[in-house]
């Protein structure tokens, strides 16, 4: 990362309906010292999975395949392409997010662990 980090970083796995700001904060933002690592939503997500919670946007996410969660991607990575040339830092940031959110999906979905990514980096 270049620069000092900033205050604020958007909760990449938060759904909709769990996005609800408090005040002086925007909506779905949380201080720095409560972000989640890659590694961190990755166990989470893994977590998820495995214990398959009731009304889980994961879960859902998981049992609609690969084709489905592949989709997302697609259509998560499209997002970013346009908050990159045409909306501000913040919501480019979020759209990050939302995008590392379903690539852990379909990791999850496939059966990879951030092992088998990392040796490629």
């Amino acid at each position: 990362m270049t620069g000092p980090p900033r205050a604020r970083l958007p909760d990449p796995a938060a759904g909709q309906a769990c996005r609800a700001g408090s005040p002086g904060r925007p909506s779905g933002w949380k201080d720095l010292q409560t972000v989640k690592t890659f590694d961190e939503l990755f166990s989470e997500l893994t977590e998820r999975a495995r214990t398959r919670p009731a009304g889980s946007g994961t879960v859902a996410a998981l049992d609609a395949g690969v084709h489905a969660q592949g989709k997302k991607v697609l259509e998560e990575a499209g997002e970013v392409w346009i908050a990159a040339e045409h909306e501000s830092d913040q919501r480019l940031a979020e759209e990050i997010s939302q995008l590392l959110y379903r690539v852990q999906v379909l990791m999850v979905g496939r059966g990879l662990t951030t092992e088998d990514v990392y040796r490629y980096l």
